[in-house]
């Protein structure tokens, strides 16, 4: 890195055409890397990194540059503020790794007058303890401050000022006249006096010919264009219309008065709600129950009441088809399965000449689409015949038109070959006429000339004038007003540009067909909740019918039940029966003690011999058949208690209904 200016100057650059609340600093830095591929490898090191900490250490460095400008800003100009920022972020983060030789080289480079300046300002210790670390303190902890930088710049003070010392010295070398060099004598050629040129023959004249006349064309230009205007004008007019009218009227949006259908709708809620109200009825408890059951009613939520009307549906359904089966299982068909039969076919008949109209009605416009084809097919060709028989006669015009140009140009070159028979008193004429026209452009030459000199004297005092001005303006600060009309659009030349006032007004409509959507929702789910009620309550007086009806039903099966048990006790009271009872009752006694005899042979079985286990199994045998005697004997008893009942005579004929 020996061109220590040309790297500053580069930084500079790239900090001034840096936008922050534009750009990204890592897009910006990667796109500055790929300009300078001219540079060495240091030196985009060295631009990258000053570039990216100046950046990043914007709020520090802005902070003591504007303190500098506050103190000297009236000598110095706003174009240079880069420029400080850089030689501040280089000696408050990169002193010590440059080193003081390396430093001075920067600065030496640099303007010396500026660099003078701005860092006997920096490296002031009066200026560091107390404005610039009072700044600073309010960006970052006091601590981290005067740890950081404080403490390190004021004990780099010392060796500042020797490089302040020689920035001043050369200062002040640079204000003594410098002597001018001796001049050597040279040789010059002697003045002679050098022959003339000879003058060159003047050209012959060349003869002018008249223009000719423009060609007479057929072409006409489009009248899209003047049609366009025409539209542009009414729109512009109708859109200025719209403008006054809105400046004039007074917006919908802050209307207070509510609308007619508004108030409607308001009126229509209260009476309702009124007559909802029932002040003057009379609430009585009824007349109290003659039978009271102790079944208190149990209050089913959404999800029992679906469920349980889906059962019942789902078995009225079975119900059904289970009478569909039986009557399609019987001989004769019922009325019922005739007139569905009937609908069937009629339904299927109106079907069938539904299709068969529609497959007519596409034939009728096929044809008619063929003969509307026929019908434009003769129409251009009737158009082409016109335009052909039109080109004809166009063309037969062009050619007599142009039989008769070629005539005129034969003309007009017959009398220019006339006139340069007479070249020779032309020529003189000419002569003369050329000569008077130099003479009149010389003498306005020389007022043109005069006048360009005064008017370049006129454009640089103005421009004098507005530089002074500009300098004058960058010492003072521009206090910027933005005056905003809400009622106009921004400029840009957008198709959705529109100004505040607009916006504010479509942003009314918006929320009004907001709450207009808000309102039939909330409409809608109204409908839908009633229609579900609708349906529980529906539900519900099914349930009751249905559980009314099983109610009914288990009332009759217990009284049957009841019957069926008095029934069983007269049975039960018969002769034959009781002395059935009392034979099984012997044998149920019997079986017992022959099985308390068994327990008593199975203990002392190990006892036993052989022939013994024989016997004993011998017995067993018996008990099995026993065993199936007592069972034959069971079903004969419950035979005879089913058959007693048809044989008592009339006076149980009630329990035979049952």
């Amino acid at each position: 890195m020996k061109n220590y200016r040309e790297l500053v100057s580069e930084v500079t650059r790239l900090l001034d055409e840096f936008q922050e609340d534009k750009q990204c600093i890592d897009n910006f830095t990667q796109d500055a890397a790929k300009d300078l591929k001219n540079h060495s490898s240091a030196d985009q090191k060295f631009i990258i990194d000053t570039l990216y900490g100046c950046i990043m250490s914007k709020k520090l460095l802005d902070v003591v540059v504007n303190i500098f400008y506050m103190h000297h800003g009236q000598i110095l100009f706003r174009v240079d503020r880069n420029l400080f920022i850089v030689v501040c972020y280089l000696a408050m983060f990169h002193l010590e790794d440059l080193g003081l030789e390396h430093f001075s080289r920067i600065i030496k480079s640099l303007d010396i007058s500026k660099m003078h300046k701005f860092l006997s300002f920096f490296f002031n210790v009066s200026n560091l303890t107390t404005h610039i670390q009072r700044e600073w303190s309010h960006i970052y902890d006091a601590a981290v401050v005067d740890n950081n930088w404080i403490t390190p710049l004021l004990r780099w003070c010392s060796e500042i000022e020797v490089l302040l010392d020689q920035l001043a010295r050369k200062m002040g070398r640079g204000n003594l006249p410098k002597k001018s060099p001796r001049k050597n004598t040279e040789p010059r050629e002697f003045d002679l006096t050098r022959p003339k040129a000879r003058p060159l023959p003047a050209p012959e004249v060349i003869p002018q010919q008249d223009k000719s006349k423009p060609a007479i064309t057929t072409h006409r230009s489009p009248k899209e264009p003047e049609i366009l205007d025409e539209m542009r004008q009414r729109n512009r007019q109708k859109a200025l219309k719209v403008l006054n009218e809105a400046n004039s009227q007074q917006f919908s949006c802050a209307n207070p008065q509510k609308s007619e259908k508004t108030q409607n709708v308001i009126s229509k809620i209260l009476q309702s709600n009124d007559a909802e109200l029932k002040f003057d009825q009379l609430y009585t408890s009824g007349s109290p129950a003659t039978k009271k059951t102790n079944s208190l009613p149990v209050r089913l939520n959404t999800t029992a009441i679906l469920r349980e009307g889906a059962l019942y549906n789902r078995q009225l359904e079975e119900e059904l088809q289970r009478y569909e089966r039986l009557s399609q299982g019987a001989s004769v068909p019922s009325a019922y399965l005739q007139w569905q039969k009937e609908m069937k076919e009629k339904d299927l008949q109106e079907e069938l000449a539904e299709l068969e109209r529609r497959r007519l009605e596409g034939r009728i416009s096929h044809e008619e689409a063929v003969l509307a084809r026929e019908r434009v097919l003769e129409r251009n060709h009737h158009k082409a015949q016109q335009t052909k028989e039109e080109t004809e006669h166009l063309m037969r015009k062009y050619a007599e038109k142009r039989l008769k140009d070629e005539k005129e140009m034969r003309e007009l070159v017959q009398q220019v070959a006339d006139g340069h028979k007479n070249s020779k008193a032309a020529k003189a004429k000419l002569q003369e006429i050329k000569q008077r026209i130099v003479k009149e452009v010389s003498e306005q030459s020389r007022e043109l000339l005069s006048q360009a000199l005064e008017d370049a004297q006129a454009e640089l005092s103005r421009k004098m004038e507005l530089i002074r001005q500009i300098r004058a303006f960058e010492t003072v600060s521009l206090v910027r007003q933005n005056l905003v009309d809400n009622t106009e659009t921004a400029g840009h030349d957008l198709m959705c540009e529109m100004s505040l006032v607009e916006l504010r007004e479509r942003l009314a409509l918006l929320r009004e067909s907001e709450q207009c959507e808000l309102e039939d929702r909330r409409q809608r789910i109204f409908q839908e909740k009633q229609l579900k009620e609708q349906l529980l309550l529906e539900q519900l007086d099914n349930i009751a019918l249905r559980r009314s009806l099983a109610e009914h039903a288990a009332s009759r099966s217990q009284e049957e039940k009841r019957m069926r048990n008095e029934l069983r006790e007269a049975v039960s009271r018969d002769e034959r029966v009781l002395a059935l009872q009392k034979t099984l009752e012997q044998k149920q006694q019997e079986r017992q003690k022959r099985k308390t005899e068994k327990n008593s042979v199975k203990k002392n079985e190990q006892v036993l011999p052989l022939t013994v286990k024989t016997s004993l199994k011998k017995q067993v045998l018996e008990e099995q058949h026993w065993q199936e005697l007592e069972r034959n004997l069971e079903q004969h008893i419950h035979g005879a208690l089913e058959q007693s009942p048809k044989k008592n005579g009339a006076g149980q004929n009630h329990r035979r209904v049952f």
